[in-house]
């Protein structure tokens, strides 16, 4: 998967880029980015396109929960969290939805993960979690609270490690309740 810059940056001309997707050596998946037809896909393809086409987007919130394995939601578009004054990509191709975020937590607890051969980033799991709940009027309490439980169950994050990344979010009076009450039995 390459975009066209790339590919310009190798040489290849717009017009033998039109010639090779006319004959089919290429498929154009979406403005601007471009990927051989016979190329393997990926479970998180569409993770991928996303990177792409945004550069410096990160996955969050219920994109960055069913990466990590944390939800059985299936998001009809990818969260991308972007910064406050990065340009928004026009809708072409794979749906995403984006999230401005402030700059000192776009740049919190980034994991870079390799998907088809594209760094895709994504934020960790006990940052996913305090951004689900700072979001949860765009994406619903019950989804913030299913990433919880699941997280907890299986061990990703500890709640003081959530409770850190609440804290900095602003919204540990929101989500202490939920830890205490999942963490109270031990």
């Amino acid at each position: 998967m390459l975009r066209l810059t790339e590919l310009r940056d190798a040489g290849v001309t717009a017009a033998t880029l039109s010639r090779m997707e006319r004959d089919g050596e290429v498929v154009r998946l979406a403005r601007g980015l471009y990927q051989l037809p016979d190329a393997q896909l990926d479970v998180g393809h569409s993770l991928a396109e996303a990177a792409k086409r945004i550069p410096k987007g990160v996955v969050c919130l219920v994109s960055a929960l069913v990466y990590h394995g944390l939800t059985d939601q299936l998001p009809k578009q990818i969260w991308m969290a972007i910064g406050r004054k990065d340009w928004t990509p026009k809708p072409n191709g794979v749906p995403i939805r984006t999230i401005r975020f402030a700059d000192g937590l776009l740049s919190d607890s980034v994991e870079t993960h390799v998907i088809e051969g594209v760094p895709v980033k994504v934020f960790g799991v006990a940052k996913t979690i305090a951004d689900c709940f700072r979001h949860r009027g765009k994406i619903g309490l019950g989804v913030a609270i299913e990433g919880l439980q699941e997280a907890l169950r299986q061990r990703k994050a500890t709640p003081a490690e959530i409770a850190r990344y609440a804290e900095r979010g602003g919204v540990s009076t929101v989500i202490r309740p939920y830890l205490e009450a999942l963490t109270a039995n031990g």
